[in-house]
């Protein structure tokens, strides 16, 4: 069973307008899912490999 919990795209798009706003270049994937929640635990991990 797969419970982990993705923004919405909406989300992710007023994310990135303001990431642009900010004039920076975009950050790179990990820093986004870090600052997203995207970010996977070694526990959670762990379990999807068994």
């Amino acid at each position: 069973m797969n419970t982990d919990k993705q923004p919405s795209k909406e989300s992710v798009r007023q994310w990135l307008r303001m990431q642009i706003a900010q004039r920076r270049p975009p950050p790179d994937p990990q820093e986004i899912r870090r600052e997203l929640g995207w970010e996977r635990t070694k526990v959670q991990l762990a379990k999807a490999k068994r």
